[in-house]
Formats: structure tokens, C-alpha cells, sequence
């Protein structure tokens, strides 16, 4: 995240020249799949957690039921 946040900013700046720009945003666009399939990554693991936590709490509760 912190490379990617490097290169927005110096393309920002517009001092780069062409090749330069056009290099880091390539590697841009590298990165920024890559911190987006990260995420998406995180949110399927939270997901699940939560999905266990849940059933792991709804069983407690039917077995106090019985």
C-alpha cells in the first residue's frame, strides 16, 4: 500500500516523464489488484470467522434447549 501510495503522489506531482509515468502506472495498477485481492482475501477469512462463530452460538443454544 505505501509503494502504491508513493507513485500516486509522484504522478501527482507531474514531473515525471513520460516512460517514467507510464512505468509507474503500470505498477500501479499491479499493486492496486493486488491490495484489492488482499482485501477481498481478508473480508471471505472475517466472513467465515463469523459464519463459525455464529453456528458454534446457535448450537450451544439448541443443545441448552434440549
Amino acid at each position: 500500500m505505501t509503494e502504491l501510495e508513493d507513485i500516486v503522489a509522484r504522478m501527482e506531482q507531474g514531473s515525471l516523464p513520460l516512460a517514467e509515468a507510464l512505468a509507474s502506472y503500470q505498477r500501479g495498477a499491479v499493486l492496486l489488484t493486488y491490495c484489492q485481492n488482499a482485501l477481498r482475501d481478508a473480508q471471505q477469512q472475517v466472513q467465515v470467522l463469523e459464519d463459525n462463530m455464529l453456528k458454534a452460538f446457535n448450537d450451544d443454544d439448541t443443545a441448552r434447549d434440549d
